[in-house]
């Protein structure tokens, strides 16, 4: 999976890469059980601080989406769709759909637009 960094957003880094860990993960493009790039690697590679890719990966570890076992590394978990929205994954969803709506997004617009993204992580 090919991660890029917009380094002019007011995202941080390690928020940046640790959404498109959860979306590679949601689209199949990392599969339970598959080993990620040690924290020095992807850091080497990507070009970023260890420090940053250290933050984003026990953020991931935290919310269940990566395990470490010091023998095998740093895995995708085989977390399961039944875990629980956390609250302020709600919150952060209320204010997008705000900000469709006063965009002038119609709920259908709104509504096909999540089918479609959903669909990509199927």
């Amino acid at each position: 999976m090919r991660l890029i960094f917009d380094f002019e957003s007011k995202t941080p880094i390690y928020q940046q890469l640790r959404d498109q860990i959860v979306v590679g993960i949601a689209e199949g493009k990392l599969t339970p059980g598959e080993k990620l790039p040690t924290i020095r690697a992807l850091a080497d590679e990507s070009g970023i601080n260890m420090m940053t890719v250290s933050k984003a990966y026990q953020m991931l570890n935290n919310e269940g989406y990566i395990v470490t076992d010091r023998r095998k590394g740093t895995l995708i978990s085989n977390k399961t769709k039944e875990s629980p929205v956390k609250e302020e994954t709600l919150k952060e969803l209320r204010v997008i759909i705000s900000e469709l709506q006063l965009s002038g997004l119609s709920l259908d617009e709104v509504l096909t637009l999540c089918q479609e993204y959903y669909k990509e992580g199927l």
